[in-house]
């Protein structure tokens, strides 16, 4: 809506809401059109975010306050509807981080927050760009290697890359038990994203198609003579 702190943004004519406090708003960075960065801290000014000249902030109006602190992560989770491959409505979930970005602490937030026992759910995050959910370790999975252990308790890190503002996919064990996160949504964008691809390889194909006509038909430079090969000629006399 506008690139300005939440305390400023507040006085503006141009909302159509009324704000009682800061706290009361999110502030997003815009990245390729979609939430990118969560500005925590209210009173901080824009220039301490290290923020660039064109960056896009928008405004998310809340029902209630909310005070981030240093180590909660905003997530928005999704039920799966069972048997209809598609999500319920999304639910804002403050997961508090300060013992670690580890998928057992993440697995018993969800599970809290669902009332579900927690080795009845199975989780994924949701990459949008991709139209793809990966599912987060399960509860019972054991891992050998202990780097590779080290590496998945770090839900930071990759394949994860976890941050504010991720959709989480809540799956239901107790009454859907397989192993599939995406929806019907997911496919159509998918097969789009083929279809995009497809043609570019094309155009670029026929792009190498036709200069390779253009040198072909280009005149070929006369071949380079030899060396003349030396003649003597001997004229004998005929008197």
């Amino acid at each position: 809506m506008c690139s300005m702190p939440c305390s400023v943004a507040m006085t503006l004519p141009s909302l159509e809401f009324s704000i009682p406090s800061p706290a009361f708003l999110r502030a997003w960075t815009v990245e390729s059109k979609r939430p990118g960065r969560l500005l925590r801290v209210h009173q901080q000014q824009l220039k301490e975010y290290k923020l660039g000249k064109r960056t896009e902030i928008c405004l998310e109006p809340l029902q209630k306050e909310e005070n981030l602190g240093p180590w909660d992560v905003l997530l928005r989770t999704q039920m799966r509807l069972p048997g209809e491959r598609a999500y319920g409505p999304p639910v804002d979930v403050l997961w508090d981080t300060a013992r670690g970005w580890t998928a057992s602490s993440l697995r018993q937030r969800v599970a809290d927050v669902y009332s579900l026992p927690v080795e009845k759910i199975e989780i994924a995050k949701y990459f949008p760009e991709k139209f793809a959910w990966l599912p987060v370790s399960s509860w019972n999975q054991q891992t050998t290697k202990r780097k590779k252990k080290k590496k998945q308790d770090n839900l930071q890190g990759a394949p994860y890359y976890l941050k504010d503002g991720d959709t989480i996919g809540v799956k239901n064990l107790l009454v859907e038990d397989d192993d599939d996160f995406s929806t019907v949504q997911d496919d159509i964008g998918r097969e789009k994203q083929k279809e995009l691809a497809l043609g570019k390889r094309k155009s670029r194909e026929a792009l190498r198609a036709q200069s390779g006509d253009v040198f072909s038909g280009a005149d070929t430079p006369a071949r380079a003579r030899g060396p003349e090969a030396s003649l003597s000629i001997h004229v004998g006399s005929f008197r």
